[in-house]
């Protein structure tokens, strides 16, 4: 079996002969190709006799071309590379014209890429992100088997919303001009596919406690969707959650699965993507030489380091407001939303000033009920909730979760507070009737996780196609 180029570049079989195929990145001088086949960010050079091959041949070798060649791995004599390949038959598998082909040798904006989202992996950048999303995604499902959890598949088209938050995406076959009418003159959706009303999820989390209540630990890994019509660098309409809950454990042990949890996934793409990592360091240095420095980030691997180094700091809400109430960007009134008063929802220019605040990754807990959804467990104080999010350096809020209310008559009477309609839920309530006990569970959106890790400013270039308002293309 022929070796990857990651693979000849890590064990330099020198004296041996190989067969690579890939993407031509350049062609200089009729003679060195830089081949790329998407395993590594490195290029493979390939040396070839530009007289002895036809010039058919040598005018197909352009970049973006897929090609196959054969030949002797040498060490390379010149500056940039320690091996390479010095080509005995090659062969154009597909052609590229260069008239057309939109990735040139030369530097391309995000806005330019997103547009041509089909291609864009191909580049340096891209393909360093999507070999790190790759790698994250290995490690969570990684970490959560040495765990003893269960991978539980939760539905994508559900008939509740776990949240309340109202924004999803409808699924129906109904006929959209002359759908069926109710005598009120509501959707008949009882002559629908699922004789109900159904969406697409917004989260796992609610079927994945149904799974805590069997089997102890499960997680979920799959896609969600939200309908909010919100064009920012922050949010997607398609994206990923990974989201477990765990029998028995309370916040306490929510919290330290959590911190334990994103250190292993960040240790390990320090330690298995270092190349790639070096590279969208040294790319977000030279984007940020024009900002002032105090501006500038620190370089990506220290941040990512210092997420792994530090204890996290746990910090009550109470504690949180009372310190960005007394702070300077408030007092002087440079935060856009001003904290006058306990119950305040905080936004992510607050949560950015509490890690910078403490210098350290940030659990904040025991929040606002009158903030928090209807499924968190209710303090004795009746004021706040079991519920924990985790602030990062950079990027704010990459964790939310909570001890769930496991007691039947609270649960009730929260989902009456929220207008939630018991029998809609009477399959939640029911795990509160047989066998209910301490709970507790967090979300973490992967793509949030993947844009951390990244250094990458837009959410839109850690997701192979993003789905946006007016945006779903390829």
């Amino acid at each position: 079996m022929s070796l990857s180029i990651k693979d000849i570049l890590q064990q330099k079989p020198i004296g041996t002969t190989q067969e690579v195929k890939g993407w031509v990145r350049t062609f200089r001088s009729n003679r060195f190709i830089a081949l790329s086949d998407g395993s590594t960010i490195k290029t493979l050079q390939l040396v070839v006799d530009f007289e002895n091959l036809e010039e058919g041949l040598l005018k197909k070798i352009a970049t973006g071309a897929a090609i196959r060649a054969k030949g002797d791995l040498l060490s390379s004599q010149g500056k940039g590379q320690d091996v390479e390949i010095h080509v005995t038959d090659l062969e154009v598998l597909g052609e590229s014209n260069p008239e057309e082909y939109p990735l040139q040798p030369k530097k391309h904006s995000m806005e330019f890429l997103r547009d041509i989202a089909h291609l864009r992996m191909r580049t340096n950048t891209f393909g360093a992100v999507m070999r790190i999303r790759h790698h994250l995604a290995y490690a969570v499902h990684d970490y959560f088997h040495k765990k003893q959890f269960f991978y539980l598949h939760t539905p994508i088209i559900t008939g509740s919303d776990a949240e309340g938050a109202g924004e999803m995406f409808n699924v129906s076959i109904l006929d959209k001009k002359n759908p069926p009418l109710t005598e009120e003159g509501n959707i008949d959706y009882s002559k629908d596919f699922f004789a109900k009303e159904t969406n697409l999820t917004v989260s796992g989390q609610l079927e994945a406690e149904l799974g805590a209540m069997a089997l102890s630990k499960v997680y979920t890994f799959g896609p969600t969707f939200r309908a909010e019509n919100s064009n920012t660098s922050r949010h997607l309409a398609e994206f990923w959650m990974i989201e477990p809950e765990v029998a028995f454990n309370d916040l306490n042990a929510n919290m330290d699965l959590a911190e334990d949890f994103l250190k292993h996934v960040i240790r390990y793409t320090l330690e298995n993507c270092g190349d790639d990592l070096e590279f969208l360091e040294s790319r977000l240095k030279e984007e940020e030489k024009s900002k002032p420095e105090k501006d500038r980030s620190e370089p990506l691997r220290e941040k990512l380091q210092f997420v792994v180094d530090n204890n996290f700091r746990r910090v009550s809400y109470t504690e949180a407001i009372d310190i960005l109430r007394n702070s300077k960007p408030n007092k002087k009134k440079r935060f856009n939303y001003l904290i006058d008063e306990w119950g305040a929802d905080l936004q992510s220019e607050h949560e950015k000033y509490l890690v910078q605040h403490f210098n350290a990754p940030v659990i904040l807990f025991d929040y606002p009920a009158k903030i928090k959804a209807f499924y968190m467990r209710l303090n004795e104080d009746e004021k706040t909730v079991r519920a924990m999010d985790i602030l990062f350096p950079g990027i704010g809020e990459i964790v939310g979760g909570s001890q769930r209310e496991e007691r039947y008559d609270v649960l009730r009477g929260k989902m009456n507070d929220f207008g939630i309609d018991e029998k809609e839920l009477d399959w939640y309530l029911d795990t509160r009737k047989f066998g209910s006990c301490v709970h507790s569970g967090f979300g973490l959106g992967f793509e949030r996780l993947v844009l951390f890790v990244t250094g990458m400013t837009n959410i839109r270039d850690v997701i192979p196609f993003p789905r946006t308002p007016g945006n779903a293309e390829f």
